[in-house]
Formats: structure tokens, sequence, C-alpha cells
């Protein structure tokens, strides 16, 4: 795990060092917001009432885009899916259509996922459920740390303005009541460190030019 965790790093550019991580970048992510904001990788199917031939499944691309005929490429990342409807039916109806009535369902939401790896019992990619998502909640959808696991070496990865922030937490302090619960949005990568790896690991941070550390290390 300490081996992936290098490794998403070393793919990433340059991060400047922070004393919190800030929030996603809509182009990169999706926000959790009461309405879903839409993120790069979202499938949607696009309807216009009674033009069959506009009607198309399309994927948001990396740059956050997606492309359409007759109005071409449309910036849709970080909106919500009332606004993408209202931004297409307006980009119809300049020169095509008198009044364009655009529905958009989101058949894919792969910006609502989080990956929660490391000593937990059920590693593995779910879903974001709700509104709000925090570190604890994450941690239980994977059924909660393991035996060997550091609770006090919990780590999230997340990547803002296509840079890669890091930040440690410690779930101990969070159960407690002493460290706020921070939210976890969509993309976020949750690690949990094995106890006997919270040496290594605070090695690998500490000599990683590029990564922000939320607290430092006692």
């Amino acid at each position: 795990m300490l081996l992936c965790a290098l490794a998403l790093c070393a793919c990433r550019s340059t991060a400047h060092m922070a004393s919190e991580l800030p929030q996603p970048d809509p182009l990169a992510l999706a926000s959790v917001q009461p309405e879903y904001r839409l993120a790069p990788g979202d499938v949607l199917l696009v309807k216009v009432f009674q033009v069959d031939d506009l009607e198309r499944q399309v994927r948001i691309d990396n740059a956050g885009k997606l492309s359409l005929p007759l109005v071409g490429e449309v910036s849709a990342a970080g909106l919500g899916v009332a606004e993408l409807e209202r931004e297409l039916a307006a980009r119809y109806r300049e020169g095509y259509l008198q009044d364009p009535q655009v529905t958009v369902f989101v058949q894919e939401a792969n910006g609502r996922r989080v990956t929660v790896s490391g000593a937990v019992e059920e590693p593995g990619i779910y879903p974001l459920v709700g509104a709000n998502l925090t570190l604890q909640q994450a941690v239980a959808q994977a059924r909660g740390v393991a035996r060997v696991a550091s609770r006090r070496n919990v780590v999230v990865f997340r990547t803002v303005q296509g840079q890669t922030m890091v930040a440690r937490f410690d779930l101990s302090d969070i159960e407690h009541g002493q460290a706020p619960d921070p939210e976890i949005y969509g993309g976020d990568i949750v690690v949990v460190y094995r106890s006997d790896a919270r040496l290594l690991l605070r090695t690998v941070l500490e000599l990683t030019p590029f990564v922000m550390v939320w607290r430092a290390y006692r």
C-alpha cells in the first residue's frame, strides 16, 4: 500500500504547501453539495424534446467539457444538472431551435466516488451517499479499520487544480471529539496505514517536497 501511495505521488505535479486541504477544483472532481455538481468522467444522456436526432449519450472529458451536435463544446464540470440544461437550451436557441426543452440525465456519476484502501476491512471504491461525507463515514463504508491499523495515520490524497495534496488525520482524536471530522469529496483517496508503517510513512512525507501535510508529526 505504501508503494501505491508513492506511485500516486510520483505521477503528480508539484503542489504548494498549506495548512489544510482546500476544497477540490470543480474541473477535477465534483463537490459534495445538496445538488450534485458534474465532474469529468460523468456520463450524461442529453435529450431535446421532440428532436430525437439530437439525443446523445456523452461523457465529460478531462477538461470538463462535452461535445454535442450543433452547439459544439460546452463546459460542464462544476455545473448542476439544471444549470447545464439552461446552458444547452440557450445554445440551441441561438439560431437552431425556437423553444428548445433540454433534459439531462446523469447515467454515471464518476465524480461521486471515493477510494478507501490500506488497513481497512474491505478496501474498495465507494459511492458518496447523500449531500455530505466525512472521513469517519468513508472509513465506515469500508467496514472500519483493521486490527493492524494505525488510527493516528490516516492520509487523504486530493487533487486540486492539477496538483496533488495530502493531509494526515488522527481517527482517535476525531472519535473523541478532540479534532473535527473532515469532509471527504469525490475523487479523494483515503489510505489507512498499518501501525508498523508509521515511521516509514513519516519519512516518505518528510522527503516528498510536493505534498502538503495537514498536521506536524509528534
